[in-house]
């Protein structure tokens, strides 16, 4: 009796197990029912008919990421390079996944590395340095439109290292140097001929600030000299007005203006001019001060 429960509850235990299923999540199951494809089980628990239904694969969800093998590519220009590359996709059609392909990964491996040979050996090699962003776009173009009958989707794809052969490296530091050793020529040079344009700008505008200077001082000097002359005219100007206004107030003879015409022809002389014209009328005062002089001297005997 014993043996018998105990056996019912081995086959009760196997049923149990081949009935119920566990779906962890971000995984489905590819359930088949006599060999033919049934349905897909989410996550959660899913109830199978034992012996007849069966799970013929776990598929995953998640983003997943394939290392490609290194790859040995011939540039136009005839030099051998290695591009490793990494593909990151996602499993949209899980039973395409399943039943379109027989091993998705290797079908996306082969997949990248023939898209690799044909784009990259379009190019030159430098330029397969400065386009990594163009080989990227043009790789995962291809990758998403083939894989897309497999229910797969490639989000990316990334080239980790392009790696030229060991003379090729060496030849291209020699390169990078010879640039920098220019570049730094080029700016001492550059820097140079700014200091010296700066200091022959610098000695420019000291010239002119001198000049305009100079220029200012003698305006200025030449604008007192002009104050001091006017002054010296208004007070001289005062001065004979002043003469004029006494002689006029003393009520003078004929005598007394023709001297005091003789003393201002006299100030007159003293001047910068080197000719003076007396007029006609004077000679007259002239000769009489002759008489008045012959006099005075024939008093003094």
């Amino acid at each position: 009796m014993l043996g018998f429960l105990f056996v019912l509850f081995v086959i009760i235990a196997i049923v149990a197990y081949k009935t119920i299923k566990i779906v962890r999540q971000s995984e489905v199951f590819i359930i088949e029912r006599l060999g033919k494809f049934h349905k897909v089980a989410g996550a959660g628990l899913t109830i199978i008919v034992p012996f007849i239904d069966r799970v013929r694969s776990v598929v995953s969800l998640k983003q997943q990421t394939m290392d490609i093998p290194p790859q040995n590519v011939i540039t136009t220009d005839n030099v051998t390079i290695t591009i490793d590359t990494v593909v990151f996709y996602k499993i949209t059609d899980p039973a395409k996944a399943v039943y379109e392909i027989q091993s998705l990964k290797k079908g996306i491996e082969y997949l990248a590395i023939t898209t690799i040979r044909d784009i990259v050996g379009k190019m030159e090699l430098d330029e397969t340095f400065s386009s990594r962003d163009i080989i990227n776009t043009k790789l995962r173009t291809v990758l998403d439109e083939a894989t897309d009958v497999w229910g797969c989707k490639v989000d990316r794809v990334e080239i980790k290292d392009i790696t030229p052969p060991a003379d090729i490296r060496d030849a291209m530091e020699k390169q990078m140097n010879a640039e920098r050793n220019k570049r730094a020529l080029i700016l001492q040079a550059e820097g140079e001929r700014q200091s010296a344009i700066t200091l022959a700008e610098g000695r420019k505008e000291a010239a002119i600030l001198d000049a305009e200077a100079d220029r200012e001082a003698r305006m200025r000097r030449a604008t007192g000299e002009a104050a001091a002359i006017k002054e010296v005219a208004e007070a001289k100007a005062k001065e004979i007005q002043m003469v004029y206004e006494a002689i006029k107030n003393s009520n003078p003879d004929d005598k007394l203006v023709q001297i005091k015409s003789l003393e201002a022809l006299q100030e007159v002389a003293k001047g910068e001019a080197n000719k003076i014209f007396i007029p006609f009328e004077a000679t007259a005062a002239l000769s009489s001060l002759g008489a008045i002089k012959d006099v005075m001297k024939e008093d003094k005997k």
